[in-house]
């Protein structure tokens, strides 16, 4: 919890440079569309500091370019000064993607003309260098590809794939949102010389830099859990480096479960538990989290670390669900004692709870009540709502 940033004292003021370096301590913040509540990359940064400003978050990303937005495991936000690593990540995605695309057959454009991706691309590149900062709207009727409705990759129309292929490719970058709708620009007109001219690292090097940095940010981890954290390398390269460094840089731990199950094995660095003393404790407060959280996002871990068996049901269908469509964790301290189904009624200016489900042994005390009220009056004027309202039926368990 220490290391993403969940024993930093909620309730201080936060400058936008302290902003910057919560993101960095975290490594990256994952971004995802729905907005039940609010997006889940706001909803991660306000549950470490509730001064938290979006407005701080946009200046970060769209004026001073201290962060950018590319592909972890996921979308996320990340540190610009960590753009030199992915374009490792760049070059594995080319590959990738056009291995893919070669069993795409060419279509014919309306002149009778065939046209390939490549052509596409180019297009695609010519016109946002020409006319600039581009959605993918933009571009539906300006490219000469017809629409493949079994093209290979989520039924994109093709200048909306070109696009994706760049920027996953590098040369294109995110400059804004537009909504949720990506605004792509020409990486050199976004991402700062900087960064852009260090040079290229090493596969190893690559490999070295991700094992480090997710285990600083984790402080134990299995070599699987190492490869997941960034989501650019695989557990094989993990394993090997964590076999390298052993003894040098690393020793074997044994953490001990809290859902019962055996003691697993992970590495850390020697002065882990040293370092473990001197860390803040868990502020004295309950907290919603997103369900994309870092401290929970790994399910196995969040099962043997806090006992809390937790997954997100929007793709289950609603008879078959246990809890709710998205249901946000509770963590008190440190413990994970419930989860809440709740939802922003903008047309009526009010944060609306449906469901309230407590963990065994957790019993809802009026003091408990009283931590869940202040937590939620909290969301609620975060996301611009005038009132806390419930279900009759709200309380679950």
């Amino acid at each position: 919890m220490a290391r993403q940033g969940l024993c930093l004292p909620p309730h201080q003021p936060q400058r936008k440079d302290q902003l910057q370096a919560l993101i960095h301590q975290l490594g990256f913040v994952q971004m995802d569309s729905i907005r039940t509540v609010e997006r889940a990359h706001h909803m991660i940064l306000f549950a470490r500091n509730q001064n938290y400003q979006q407005e701080h978050l946009r200046q970060l990303l769209e004026d001073d370019r201290h962060i950018f937005e590319h592909w972890t495991h996921d979308a996320a936000l990340i540190p610009t000064e960590f753009y030199p690593h992915w374009r490792h990540r760049f070059t594995l995605a080319e590959g990738r993607l056009r291995e893919r695309w070669r069993k795409i057959r060419p279509k014919d454009n309306a002149g009778g003309q065939s046209i390939g991706f490549e052509d596409l691309m180019d297009q695609v590149r010519n016109h946002i260098s020409r006319k600039g900062p581009t959605l993918s709207r933009d571009l539906k009727s300006k490219t000469n590809a017809p629409k493949n409705k079994k093209n290979g990759w989520w039924e994109w129309h093709p200048s909306k794939t070109a696009l994706e292929f760049l920027w996953r490719t590098g040369d294109l970058s995110i400059t804004r949102r537009d909504g949720f709708q990506k605004v792509y620009d020409l990486s050199a007109r976004v991402i700062p010389a900087q960064a852009r001219r260090r040079s290229k690292q090493s596969a190893d090097g690559f490999i070295d830099w991700a094992c480090n940095n997710a285990l600083a940010r984790l402080g134990f981890a299995t070599s699987g859990e190492l490869a997941a954290y960034w989501g650019s390398i695989n557990a094989a390269e993990a394993r090997t480096w964590c076999g390298l460094n052993q003894g040098k840089q690393l020793i074997e731990v044994l953490v001990e479960s809290a859902d019962g199950s055996p003691a697993k094995a992970a590495f850390a660095r020697p002065g882990l538990l040293e370092e473990m003393h001197s860390d803040n404790a868990a502020p004295d407060r309950l907290r919603v989290l997103s369900p994309f959280d870092p401290l929970i996002r790994d399910r196995k871990r969040l099962q043997r670390l806090f006992n809390f068996d937790y997954r997100i049901e929007i793709f289950v269908p609603e008879a078959q669900r246990r809890y709710g469509y998205y249901v946000f964790p509770l963590l008190e301290k440190d413990r994970l004692i419930g989860r809440i189904d709740m939802k922003a009624r903008r047309d009526d200016n009010t944060l609306h709870v449906t469901g309230l489900w407590h963990e065994p042994k957790v019993k809802f005390t009026q003091a408990r009540q009283k931590s869940l009220t202040a937590e939620l009056n909290r969301q609620a004027k975060f996301i611009g709502m005038q009132a806390v309202t419930y279900a009759p039926d709200y309380l679950k368990a």
